[in-house]
């Protein structure tokens, strides 16, 4: 199959670097078995889960997507200062605002990057590559950081075994970097279907249910989920937005060296292999040892795979992800010809360096934000004064008018 001719001037997307960050605590399913209405065998038979990480105390969505974009940072070689945009996809972000992208931006120091957080559920990182690698070609952009995180236990119902079963903890990322010659990312796809907005969803307070929790929800802010529709869902969805992806990218799927789905459940990933009408082989699972960790496992996946030695320079390999929204997406990649080298001790200790000074530099414009705020007198700088009112001074303009209104002294 021919690859459609790219228009003269248009950059590709290369994968430069990639990393992952899993929490220490490890949940197994007789860990679980402890406390929920469950055993190893139900769980394993099942989901073909074994275990999942948890994140501790100090651990959140932030923390870990931030150690997952140092890992692809430190491998691509690419300083902070390189990068033009940052996009962190996840469902359980640290704050409605700031965003996840904000605080691992500031983290970093790279001072030169806009960033923002994308809402996809476990779709969310095919997403996000997508609209980094857009914008590299369309060349606003040189290089960017796509990150997928989630903190997905601490929006289960634990009493819940249809649910709580399934999910666990871990970010991943991509570094990206605009190149002239062909390869890189290669197509996308991505797709939606809201009218199946209610078989897997979060909701918070403000979905206007007057104080209560919709229907067949566990409570807000607590993950529900239909298994039954969702596992049709996928089945269905996944060799669709394979063939798709293929198409556009002009690639057969024999050319495939892997697919890299998203991790929710071993008997969906056999499924998407029969449907397709190849070997469950060719499909990477990771999912015994992590658990679904929503936006976070394709990019975790993605790393395994690559450690593992399941993609090789200049394979073809295809991204595949579905989740709530309903939402979908696919991406055909051509993994680099040449892996980055692995960096040495001077390298490592000066991106220490560098990422130690970005913290500091976040601690002291902290407060130097809170010092302009007290030389303005207090008020928000957002808060307009009345159009009849006069402007009114601030501190320093205050305390220099009593300066020079003190009489000499003799």
């Amino acid at each position: 199959m021919a690859a459609p001719e790219r228009a003269p001037g248009l950059k590709y997307a290369h994968i430069v670097g990639w990393g992952m960050a899993v929490p220490e605590r490890t949940l197994t399913n007789d860990d679980l078995a402890a406390f929920v209405d469950t055993s190893d065998e139900w769980i394993r038979t099942r989901t073909g889960i074994h275990e999942r990480r948890i994140a501790g105390a100090r651990e959140s969505t932030a923390t870990l997507g931030l150690r997952a974009a140092q890992a692809a940072l430190d491998l691509a070689g690419m300083l902070p200062g390189e990068i033009d945009l940052i996009v962190v996809a996840t469902s359980t972000p640290d704050y409605v605002f700031p965003s996840t992208a904000s605080l691992i931006q500031g983290w970093i120091g790279a001072t030169r990057a806009g960033a923002f957080d994308l809402s996809a559920a476990c779709t969310g990182f095919v997403y996000a590559l997508e609209m980094a690698s857009q914008a590299i070609r369309a060349g606003s952009i040189e290089a960017a950081l796509v990150v997928g995180a989630e903190t997905m236990t601490r929006v289960l119902d634990w009493s819940d075994r249809n649910t709580c079963v399934l999910f666990g903890d871990g970010a991943g990322a991509v570094a990206l970097r605009a190149a002239d010659r062909p390869g890189g990312v290669l197509a996308c796809t991505l797709g939606s279907d809201g009218s199946g907005a209610d078989l897997l969803a979060i909701p918070n307070g403000s979905s206007g249910y007057d104080g209560a929790a919709p229907d067949g929800a566990n409570g807000f802010h607590k993950l529900s989920m239909d298994g039954r529709g969702v596992f049709r869902f996928a089945t269905r969805i996944i060799g669709a937005a394979v063939t798709q992806a293929l198409e556009k990218a002009g690639v057969d799927l024999d050319e495939v060296a892997l697919i890299v789905p998203h991790q929710a459940n071993q008997r969906i990933i056999e499924a998407a292999a029969k449907q397709l009408k190849v070997s469950s082989e060719r499909f990477f699972s990771n999912l015994a040892s992590y658990g679904n960790t929503s936006a976070a496992s394709i990019p975790i996946a993605l790393c395994e795979a690559v450690e593992q030695g399941r993609i090789r320079p200049a394979d073809k390999i295809v991204l595949v992800g579905f989740g709530g929204g309903l939402t979908w997406g696919a991406a055909a990649l051509e993994w680099p010809e040449e892996l980055p080298p692995e960096p040495d001790r001077w390298d490592q200790r000066r991106r220490g360096v560098i990422y130690t000074l970005a913290r500091l530099r976040s601690r002291l414009m902290r407060q130097w934000w809170r010092v302009q705020v007290w030389l303005a007198g207090g008020a928000a700088w957002f808060e307009p004064a009345p159009p009849e009112s006069q402007p009114q001074p601030n501190r320093l303009q205050r305390f220099w008018r009593r300066l020079r209104r003190r009489p000499p002294q003799k």
